[in-house]
């Protein structure tokens, strides 16, 4: 009887307000939109959608999938008898499992790629047997690793006051899984995402290049398919990683994105650039505070997350010596980036796109001597990359980085700052707010 009741209790627990409801509530807002339907024919979407309809990223099998997941495991919840020390080592060594896993993974394709090897089915043979040892303990603890690191980081946020009654709202909910690339579209004759699509997980180099070819030559559009590190699904999509600083990051900042749903500029944000530069911003420096403030707190024996460089206030007076910068680094990645950017948005404003396209490719070739793997360097990049304007880079000279970053620096605490932000979707109002 006494076992019954519990697992009554449990089952009681798992559908508690408002817990269990925020989750059925952003269910249904995922499949309404999924099934709702699609732009007039002729449009842009439509075209694109119908174009690449084989690559369709299927989000409603995996929502039903990842979801159920989630219910069979609050069912039991093994984490809330689990001391803090137990989940400190339990999700550390989950991290370790991750880590040994990639590793194997790479070396089995190192068998396939060495031309010395006459079979490496059987020169991988054993290897790859240990990883499927390895996946299988790994798929079973990842449903308890997640469901720690999610609490541990609804904790940071009831701290810093995104709570309601002792409950962060919406519940952080996060789950390991590999992520669908991401095509991205702009047009040729400036900067701007104005439309992506979630496509198959895995597009290897060759797809990718030929989506990207029919998409621009079909539409005389710039395209680029690539990879992401988290999606705000619900609960959020993760990219597998075994660097825990990473991971609590990331954890936050698509939090951020379920929170702001509601809000106006979560609302709103596939109605103009602007709005999603404030929003990814806006994720980006939330995601990297509560994720130092995770570490910190449950891992301090790891190098937190890099923070936001905040503006310094205004001096009154100018000091008595100024003290020289340090030197620059021989190739400054995010600055070289900047000016990029910069030239090309002066090129597209020239009219001269042929002349923009022609020094992308020839940035992109510097960039990848000095090192950096970029496969295609275009509007739909810049587009792309340019909405994360926390830190120096894609953005270029775009005001909405450094505005948001001056209202952060200007709040007294992060949650004033989120729901201050939340409320805005255009740079004339984030000025607004720092003018008050």
């Amino acid at each position: 009887m006494a076992s019954h009741r519990k697992l009554v209790e449990r089952i009681a627990d798992l559908f508690n307000w408002p817990q269990q409801h925020w989750r059925l509530l952003l269910l249904l807002g995922c499949l309404l939109l999924l099934a709702g339907e699609g732009p007039p024919p002729g449009l842009l979407e439509t075209l694109i959608d119908r174009q690449l309809a084989g690559y369709k990223f299927d989000f409603v099998s995996w929502e039903t999938g990842a979801l159920f997941g989630k219910l069979v495991h609050n069912l039991v919840a093994p984490q809330r008898y689990m001391d803090e020390e137990a989940r400190h080592d339990f999700v550390v060594d989950y991290m370790a499992l991750v880590g040994e896993i990639q590793k194997l993974e790479w070396d089995i394709s190192l068998v396939y790629i060495d031309p010395s090897v006459a079979d490496p089915d059987v020169a991988s043979a054993e290897m790859r047997a240990r990883l499927a040892d390895l996946r299988a303990d790994q798929q079973a603890r990842q449903p308890l690793a997640e469901a720690i690191l999610e609490e541990q980081v609804a904790t940071v946020l009831i701290e810093e006051g995104f709570g309601v009654l002792g409950q962060e709202l919406p519940p952080v909910s996060a789950h390991f899984t590999p992520l669908p690339s991401l095509i991205v579209i702009s047009p040729r004759d400036r900067i701007e995402n104005i439309f992506s699509l979630s496509l198959h997980h895995g597009l290897d180099t060759a797809q990718r290049e030929d989506i990207e070819m029919q998409v621009d030559s079909a539409l005389n559009v710039s395209s680029l398919v690539t990879n992401i590190g988290g999606l705000a699904a619900y609960p959020s999509m993760l990219l597998e990683s075994s660097w825990l600083p990473w991971v609590a990051e990331v954890t936050a900042h698509e939090w951020t994105h379920h929170y702001l749903t509601p809000r106006p500029l979560g609302w709103y944000y596939m109605e103009s650039g602007e709005t999603r530069t404030i929003n990814e911003t806006t994720a980006s420096i939330m995601g990297k505070e509560i994720g130092y403030a995770v570490i910190t707190r449950y891992y301090p024996e790891l190098p937190p997350p890099e923070l936001p460089t905040l503006p310094e206030p205004v001096e009154e007076e100018e000091p008595e010596e100024e003290i020289p910068p340090p030197e620059p680094p021989e190739f400054d990645y995010r600055m070289e980036m900047r000016n990029t950017r910069i030239r090309v948005d002066e090129l597209l404003a020239e009219g001269k796109i042929e002349e923009a396209e022609t020094y992308m490719e020839e940035r992109r070739q510097i960039f990848v001597n000095e090192g950096y793997a970029i496969r295609k360097l275009n509007q739909a990049y810049f587009a792309f990359h340019g909405s994360y304007a926390d830190a120096p880079g894609a953005a270029g000279e775009d005001p909405i980085g450094p505005t948001v970053l001056r209202l952060r620096a200007r709040s007294p605490s992060l949650y004033i700052f989120v729901n201050q932000v939340a409320g805005v979707t255009r740079l004339s109002e984030l000025e607004m707010l720092l003018s008050e």
